[in-house]
């Protein structure tokens, strides 16, 4: 058999393009990007943005809105209406004042410093300058001022209770127990209950003053008042011109002895104007008009009149 063969041409295999190389992206930010990220890492960049950036558009658009005149007018208006209308609510309404521990003269003084008359709302009534004034009168050592429910305003007095008169160049002053001025009086007869001190600086050593009136004890009757003398020391003045001149210190204590030689032996009993004290150790008494006269005569002497000089014929005379 013949050889069949296949004359056909056989294919050869196209050629494949070629692909270009993958290039593979680079996973790194860029230089801007990098720098935004760092930052917003940063806590004030963060509030700047969120916050301060936000802020400023509102204030710049408030800022324009408010720029026109008509509108800041409106603006006003409506807010100060809407202000009435809040602060004129019933139960912002104070309708009564009540005073509690003042006397009728303070308590006429209190509802007089009243800012406004009751009734009223509660914003018109600053209680703190209220306060502050109320302190200015010279008769309240503490005052409590409150608004309670009910439209109440309440004010709880401490009054300064009067320790001793005080009489001076101006005057006589009721003091109480720290020197702080109370009140004026017109004669010592308006609280003859309370002990008299005078002479400049007195005001200030009221403590010590009211020491040496309890250190009086029994002659406390006799003692017409104490007497500052050059702001350093105290004279004690009793009835029938008699004075008890106390040292600069320790002067409670020489009172307390010259009572006790007074209960032993009545030397204040006697015809006596002055007992001197300011050098305790040595103590010395001044006779009187009378006991000296006495004196004079047994001795022969002349006698001495009523302003302690001798009487003389040209006095007799006069």
């Amino acid at each position: 058999m013949p050889l069949i063969t296949d004359h056909r041409p056989s294919r050869q295999p196209q050629p494949q393009p070629q692909q270009a190389p993958r290039v593979k992206r680079d996973p790194a930010p860029s230089r801007l990007q990098y720098r935004l990220e760092r930052m917003w890492l940063k806590p004030l960049y963060r509030r700047v943005v969120r916050i301060g950036l936000p802020a400023f558009l509102i204030a710049m658009i408030a800022g324009l809105w408010l720029s026109d005149d008509d509108r800041r007018a409106s603006l006003n208006e409506d807010l100060t209406a809407i202000l009435q209308k809040v602060q004129s609510r019933k139960e912002f309404q104070v309708q009564m004042m009540t005073v509690e521990g003042a006397s009728p003269v303070v308590d006429k003084a209190l509802r007089s410093m009243l800012p406004v008359d009751l009734p009223a709302s509660s914003f018109e009534i600053d209680l703190a300058a209220l306060r502050l004034q109320v302190m200015q009168l010279d008769a309240i050592e503490s005052i409590d001022l409150r608004i309670k429910p009910g439209g109440i305003l309440s004010a709880v007095v401490k009054e300064r209770q009067p320790a001793v008169l005080w009489r001076n160049a101006r005057g006589i002053e009721m003091l109480d127990a720290t020197g702080h001025r109370v009140a004026s009086v017109t004669s010592r007869d308006v609280r003859s209950d309370l002990p008299l001190i005078t002479g400049e600086g007195a005001d200030l050593k009221v403590d010590e003053a009211l020491a040496l009136f309890d250190a009086a004890g029994p002659i406390l009757p006799r003692v017409r008042g104490l007497v500052r003398r050059g702001e350093r020391r105290w004279d004690l003045v009793l009835d029938h011109g008699q004075r008890i001149m106390l040292p600069a210190d320790g002067a409670q204590i020489a009172l307390e002895a010259a009572v006790a030689l007074d209960r032993a032996q009545d030397m204040l009993g006697r015809d006596l104007s002055v007992v001197d004290l300011r050098n305790p150790s040595k103590p010395v008494l001044r006779l009187g008009i009378d006991a000296r006269n006495t004196i004079r005569e047994a001795r022969k002497q002349p006698l001495l009149g009523p302003d302690g000089r001798i009487i003389t014929d040209e006095n007799k005379g006069g």
